[in-house]
């Protein structure tokens, strides 16, 4: 075995015994009564127990299967039979490790997290309202294959049925798995999507391009983010646009002005003007935790940048095109001739194809040892 490889497997121990000795040390915290008076402390530890739990597990069995190449090659010298053996139990210790250090990656922090995830209309006037409903249907239904819950909390409608903004909270039912959360999968998406097709308004059956803008945050509560009552600015206003009769006849819309950012977020779906503050407040969480992300990204070293977000997401994302019935990732490569199955929420792939992107350097960093484990 190699310098660098040693160094390698003794980065990856290192890195991997101390989630096991943090493991071993939560299990007994939540094994004494006295910690139980304290459910908001309880419910931190069985969250980070939780998420502990896959890494422990493949360190116990790469350590077996390390155990038992080791012990072949040494009972080899003497039994042919055990030499025979080796390649089996060799790439049972290669799959082990490659799980391990899959799951010693650094994370986002945030991979865990709901999100809300807005969509809105860029130039291209109702060609790019239309379009902008299609991805949301798009997303809708991708929600629907993996078993998430979804809730439109603010939408404004266009003339022909697109949307010229709406927002929607993404969340799954119960734990996820990890990697496996609404923001773990869809926190590639934001950024500009653009479209190639015939837009229903074209009487000449030229093909236009437009495009519409995706905004993904990971959903805080009130306990994450704390927001001063006299920091905002709120305004209330009648709703405009699709609604039932209270929406478009009561002073019920609400605007709320985060001063101190200039943060403004509105919300005019519900009937009741309590019920769009609170939705109004959600999103302003959200995008108040998004916000201070960003500036913590930016005063970081440009190493723990690219362990954080390799994937740039504020960036051209995907092009639509309609008549091809192609669907390409500008980040990633990815292309694909199957955009009427993309569009029906088929997206696993595509979304596969920017995680494995950004995994691919996370693991790189990990190899190389620089990933402050």
């Amino acid at each position: 075995m190699g310098r660098g490889t040693l160094r390698k497997v003794r980065v990856m121990l290192e890195s991997a015994a101390t989630l096991v000795q943090e493991y071993a040390d939560l299990e007994a915290q939540l094994a004494d009564p006295a910690v139980h008076s304290d459910q908001d402390l309880v419910r931190r530890l069985n969250k980070r127990y939780a998420s502990l739990a896959p890494t422990v597990a493949a360190y116990h069995a790469w350590h077996a299967a390390r155990d038992d190449v080791a012990a072949a090659r040494e009972l080899a010298v003497q039994d042919k039979a055990f030499a025979e053996e080796l390649p089996t139990l060799e790439a049972v210790e290669a799959a082990a490790e490659e799980k391990l250090r899959r799951l010693l990656v650094p994370r986002d922090p945030d991979d865990e997290r709901d999100i809300i995830l807005e969509v809105k209309a860029g130039e291209g006037g109702e060609e790019s309202a239309l379009f902008a409903g299609d991805l949301l249907r798009m997303y809708l239904r991708y929600a629907e294959r993996r078993g998430w819950r979804t809730e439109v909390i603010d939408a404004t409608e266009s003339a022909l049925g697109g949307y010229k903004d709406v927002q929607v909270s993404v969340k799954a039912r119960g734990a996820a798995e990890p990697g496996d959360a609404p923001w773990a999968r869809l926190k590639y998406e934001g950024g500009v999507h653009r479209v190639q097709r015939v837009p229903v308004t074209e009487s000449q059956g030229r093909i236009h391009t437009s495009a519409a803008g995706v905004w993904v945050m990971p959903e805080v509560d009130d306990v994450e983010v704390t927001i001063d009552t006299n920091d905002l600015k709120v305004d209330v206003f009648r709703s405009s646009g699709p609604g039932g009769q209270s929406v478009n006849t009561t002073d019920s819309a609400v605007r709320i002005t985060h001063l101190p950012t200039g943060t403004v977020v509105s919300c005019q779906n519900e009937k009741s003007q309590l019920q769009n503050k609170e939705s109004a407040m959600r999103v302003l969480r959200a995008r108040l935790h998004e916000l201070a992300q960003n500036e913590a990204d930016a005063v970081a070293s440009a190493q723990r940048k690219s362990q954080i977000r390799t994937v740039d997401r504020s960036e051209r994302v995907r092009t639509y095109n309609y008549p091809e019935n192609r669907v390409a990732d500008h980040r990633t490569g990815y292309k694909a001739y199957n955009l009427d199955l993309v569009l029906d929420g088929d997206l696993d792939p595509i979304v596969q194809s920017a995680v494995d992107a950004d995994d691919a350097v996370r693991m790189a960093a990990v190899a190389d040892g620089s990933s402050g484990l």
